[in-house]
């Protein structure tokens, strides 16, 4: 495999009439546009722009047609270009043959693994020693391998609306396991489910129209509310049941709990605790 920083002048390639016998070889080039650039490309009629943080995955035979220019104007687009064989581990043999000529979003699931794996190898190239090559290498090849496995098996989703809405059930649930770690965070979460943090806060905006800390929250309140309320805990400090739920200052709990409910803590146990419980 090759790793190199590339500049792409506008080019425009065909295939001539009665060249389509030659044999094509089974390498693949992925571009990942570096920031600032954006990289139109047309491969065989499919169009898309690519961006820092994309990638775009083409064939190193010629197509029957292809082109590539920076959208800015600017003439050349910068990127890290990566040859490697079209045949990976742990992939159907033709599993990549359905990419090319594709941009390919990077920044959910291995996406972002790798390319800010490229973009470190070619920023630090200079560090680097020869004996350095072989282990780079071989974590490329993983990366690789779990990036387009990862396509594939998304690709191969039935239904992508239940599917997500299957990976917001699960988040939600981890969630609630966890309410009690102050860690808990878009960051643990996304890493959590192997997904980006800008893909867990669409999928909160998509199926509760809230934000990831403003969710986890509320569920913290709710869970600390049940708590004051429970008969066999009312000997519990507040202060204890505040940082069972991941509350780490009392008093950061006390005014939160207050904005949500209309009452202290306290005054909120009291009167819960008060009120008899209508018989049934």
């Amino acid at each position: 495999m090759l790793v190199r920083t590339v500049e792409l002048p506008p080019h425009r390639t065909w295939r001539l009439p009665g060249r389509e016998g030659l044999p094509r070889p089974d390498m693949h080039q992925l571009l990942v546009p570096l920031r600032g650039t954006r990289l139109r490309a047309a491969w065989d009629g499919s169009a898309s722009v690519s961006v820092a943080g994309d990638l775009y995955v083409h064939g190193v035979s010629p197509p029957q047609s292809a082109a590539f220019e920076a959208v800015d104007g600017r003439g050349r687009c910068e990127a890290v270009s990566v040859a490697f064989p079209g045949t990976l581990p742990r992939l159907p043999v033709g599993g990549i043959d359905r990419f090319p000529g594709r941009r390919i979003a990077g920044d959910r699931g291995v996406g972002p693994l790798l390319t800010g794996f490229l973009t470190q190898v070619v920023g630090h190239a200079e560090e680097l020693r020869p004996s350095d090559a072989p282990r780079l290498g071989n974590v490329l090849l993983d990366l690789l391998s779990a990036f387009f496995a990862q396509l594939l098996e998304s690709e191969a989703a039935p239904e992508p609306e239940s599917a997500r809405r299957s990976l917001t059930l699960r988040i939600g649930a981890f969630i609630q396991q966890h309410l009690h770690d102050p860690g808990l965070s878009p960051a643990t979460i996304a890493a959590g489910h192997h997904i980006s943090v800008s893909h867990l806060h669409r999928l909160f905006q998509e199926h509760g129209g809230t934000t990831v800390s403003s969710w986890i929250r509320r569920q913290r309140l709710e869970a600390a509310r049940r708590d004051l309320t429970d008969p066999l805990l009312h000997t519990t400090p507040i202060h204890r049941i505040a940082a069972r739920r991941g509350f780490t200052h009392a008093a950061v709990f006390s005014r939160a709990f207050r904005a949500a409910y209309g009452l202290p803590p306290k005054d909120y146990r009291h009167r819960a605790l008060a009120t008899p419980v209508p018989a049934p």
